[in-house]
């Protein structure tokens, strides 16, 4: 059982007058203060997220400037070309500019990178084409902010080139400090620059797109059409991972809206395919089911097969082009899971001691590099990279931790790096291989995590005996929605439950079904959907054997355990019952 660290949130505040104001129980408003919605406007902001919230787009620095060269390139029937990224972001960004140019007339189209044989965004091979091609602009999406010589190079040959993207700004450390480095593009639109007045600058890459789509409608007298993007644009902010607060929140809010009954025949077809419930559709739905999805075109074959998916125009296409892509995810996750079980291998075998894993993994298919790199520091709660083969050289990805910056010290080592990339949880790069040693060596050399930082932390909202949760709570806690990163789950917590009876259930995989009961009494159904068989070694290491033994056959046992929950509701057969999903558990002594 992995050592964790529980930490109730204690941060005060008049929860009674919260409550008072704004109709909500005092539970709620102690959920919402620990995410530090506190002030009045906010709370409102947070409990009722409108349209209306969202920020204009021309307050981000160059797109108006970007909106005048379209203009003129539209007047004078210049062919354009989007080029975005193979991952769900870049997909959506890619839908968002083409469908919205072409409804403003525009001689436009898009490619994506293949990521073996191109790599992550633009280079000079597409540049070379897309100057063959007759190409006037080329307007990046999702990428572009680090491609300082290929856009110079594009330039070189007379083309107009317009960057839009969201990642971090390559920067050299001087001695008078930090200088960015930003590609002398004609137009480059990124919330990120020091110089941006945009007042938040946690976008995705399809919401940066979106602005500047946003804008150029409402100056041709289209304001109305930039609305219709709002679901794809929530797709690719819940898929890209980025907080769930300000404008984002707005988006993926009135996105889902919009998405439980959408009118595309790709993602009509492509949630019908996965057996969702379009009326039910959550942020979950969009990171775990739909956006794999649409990344398995990316990993396994091409990401443009992703695009014509969202601009499938009738029911037999969109049919065909759904079921092709869950059949390709469901091989990515076969793939998938045999790559993280060869990572792991080597983790525990040769890199027990390493704070940095850095795993090299010659079979794996790069594109699955980034998801086993996710799998292993969810497993090690330390920050991984899987490197593989790819033409010569070795190209991989890092997924981080929240006390480890991974794009700082990719900086740290680019005299080792071909090609580098990201934020400070999720990167890229290439080396050579003769270089894997020393990269390895060099971060480890530099990292300055502590061993508190690699123990998992639980962050609790509340400790919350069994007989609070009601119903009615249960609602009100669908108004915290949507939940992902910067705006969590909340979690409860329950002190020494008595665990009077196991099951087991599930057909594929092994869950466990619980009747528990509390100190006063409470007694409730709980499920847990985690590793079955870690539980039983748990019980067994605390209680014995003979325990976990009377504990599947229902007779009186000692197993007394403190858990986190999130607490739900089951309908079956019209009969609603109260129940806890755990998330945690700790035995009690």
């Amino acid at each position: 059982m992995t050592a964790e660290r529980w930490m109730v949130k204690n941060k005060k505040a008049d929860f009674a007058e919260i409550s008072r104001r704004f109709g909500v129980s005092e539970v709620l408003a102690r959920l919402m203060v620990n995410r530090d919605i506190r002030e009045p406007e906010q709370i409102e902001a947070y409990l009722h997220p409108d349209r209306a919230m969202l920020h204009s787009p021309f307050l981000m620095k160059d797109v108006e400037k970007a909106c005048g060269i379209l203009e003129d390139k539209l007047a004078a029937g210049a062919r354009i070309r989007i080029i975005g990224d193979y991952d769900v972001d870049g997909v959506v960004s890619v839908y968002v500019l083409y469908t919205a140019l072409s409804a403003l007339g525009a001689a436009v189209d898009y490619r994506i990178p293949d990521r073996v044989t191109d790599g992550y965004g633009i280079n000079p091979s597409m540049i070379d084409r897309a100057y063959r091609d007759g190409v006037d602009t080329i307007l990046t999406c999702d990428n572009g902010i680090s491609a300082i010589e290929q856009v110079a190079y594009a330039r070189s040959l007379g083309m107009t080139v317009i960057v839009t993207d969201h990642h971090d700004l390559p920067y050299e450390e001087t001695d008078q400090g930090r200088r960015y480095r930003i590609p002398e593009a004609d137009a480059v639109i990124n919330p990120k620059q020091p110089d941006c007045a945009y007042p938040f600058r946690g976008l995705c890459g399809a919401a940066v797109a979106f602005k500047l789509v946003t804008a150029l409608l409402a100056r041709a007298g289209m304001k109305e059409r930039a609305d219709s993007y709002i679901p794809y644009v929530a797709i690719a902010t819940v898929c890209d991972v980025m907080d769930l607060t300000d404008e984002n929140r707005v988006l993926v809010s009135l996105g889902l809206q919009e998405l439980r009954r959408t009118k595309n025949p790709g993602l009509a077809m492509l949630i019908a395919k996965n057996g969702l419930v379009p009326e039910q559709l959550g942020a979950y739905h969009l990171g775990f089911v739909i956006g794999p999805c649409l990344n398995a075109t990316g990993r396994l074959e091409t990401a443009e097969r992703g695009v014509r998916l969202l601009l499938a125009s009738d029911s037999e296409q969109a049919e065909s082009l759904a079921a092709e892509l869950k059949d390709l995810n469901d091989k990515r996750k076969s793939m998938t899971q045999d790559g993280v079980e060869q990572a792991m291998r080597i983790v525990e075998e040769e890199l027990r001691e390493d704070k940095v894993l850095v795993v090299y993994l010659p079979g794996c298919h790069e594109s699955l590099a980034g998801i086993v790199a996710g799998r292993i520091r969810e497993a090690a709660c330390r920050p991984a990279i899987v490197l593989t083969d790819s033409n010569g050289m070795l190209k991989g990805s890092a997924r981080s931790i929240e006390a480890y910056n991974i794009y700082e010290e990719l900086v740290k080592c680019r005299d080792l790096l071909l090609k580098f990339g990201g934020h400070p949880l999720a990167a890229g790069m290439s080396l050579a291989k003769e270089n894997l040693e020393a990269f390895r060596s060099r971060l480890n050399q530099n990292c300055r995590l502590t061993k508190e930082d690699l123990i998992p932390k639980v962050s609790i909202d509340i400790v919350m005996p069994l007989g609070y949760v009601t119903e009615e709570l249960i609602g009100e806690l669908t108004l915290l929605e949507p939940f992902g990163k910067g705006n969590p789950k909340p979690l409860f917590a329950e002190r020494n439950l008595r665990f009077r009876r196991a099951y087991e259930i599930g057909r594929t995989t092994r869950y466990l079904k619980f009747r528990v009961e509390n100190a006063y009494g409470r007694i409730m159904d709980a499920l847990y959907f985690g590793d079955a068989d870690a539980f039983d070694q748990a019980v067994t290491e605390h209680f014995g054997a003979g325990e976990l033994a009377k504990l599947y056959q229902g007779r009186e046992n000692a197993v007394r355990m403190s858990v986190t929950y999130y607490p739900s509701v089951n309908e079956y057969n019209g009969t609603r019952r109260l129940q806890i999903v755990i998330q945690n558990y700790m035995p009690e002594a």
